[in-house]
């Protein structure tokens, strides 16, 4: 579904992504792994179109996308859940939603009623502002924002990062739920423990270069790259 070929991205003149490719296949959870300012963000910003790279090739479903709007990207099917949320403060949690949807079949993808059943404490608050929403539920309502969109490929940015480890159990269990309805997602994160339960593969970025990949259990079992690349 998704395969990314030898970008190069900078902001300004600071060149922040070497040589970086991945690859997702249709279906699956794949985890990008680093530490802070490793590059993670801007490497789903590039694959969103956010900070198009200067080289390199994002082929999505066989197009090659490099440089398109983030919006062009969206309609193909992308969906994002940024770092920072981006939640509508003076919006309530259902505004937030209604003004998302996008893509809706009757009886196939996702709505507000599949949307609430899929995170219950949503619909408890859904007449509250956005403002006022605790990190949790303000993680909940922007992966729920993301999935109204109706994505083939999501991109999920840090969505552990903040939370108490209270809810972070929480959004394991609901990104799980989510991973068995067969959804494509790239999962950019720094907490190992929790990544590696939720995805079938995975990238260890460090210093904007790939420097390793494979599988969850070949991840758990390389203590060395850990240390070299995850570790503070």
């Amino acid at each position: 579904m998704l395969d990314v070929k030898g970008i190069h991205t900078f902001y300004g003149l600071s060149h922040i992504l070497f040589d970086v490719s991945l690859k997702i296949n249709a279906g699956e959870v794949v985890c990008l792994l680093g530490r802070n300012g490793a590059g993670k963000s801007t490497t789903i910003k590039s694959i969103m179109g956010i900070a198009p790279p200067k080289q390199g090739r994002i082929i999505f479903k066989g197009e090659d996308v490099a440089g398109k709007k983030p919006f062009m990207l969206a309609r193909k099917g992308m969906g994002y859940d940024p770092d920072d949320r981006r939640i509508f403060a003076d919006l309530t949690v259902e505004e937030n939603l209604e003004i998302a949807i996008k893509g809706y079949v009757e009886g196939e993808g996702w709505n507000k009623e599949r949307v609430y059943d899929f995170f219950p404490a949503l619909k408890d608050i859904r007449h509250r502002r956005g403002g006022v929403l605790s990190g949790g539920e303000q993680k909940m309502l922007a992966i729920a924002r993301a999935l109204m969109g109706n994505p083939e490929l999501l991109l999920l940015d840090e969505p552990t990062e903040g939370l108490a480890p209270v809810m972070v159990r929480v959004l394991e269990e609901q990104l799980m739920k989510l991973k068995k309805t067969g959804l494509t997602v790239l999962l950019a994160e720094q907490n190992l423990v929790s990544t590696l339960k939720l995805s079938d593969r995975g990238y260890i970025i460090d210093n904007g270069r790939i420097r390793y990949e494979g599988t969850v259990q070949e991840l758990r079992d390389n203590e060395e790259i850990q240390k070299q690349c995850l570790m503070v």
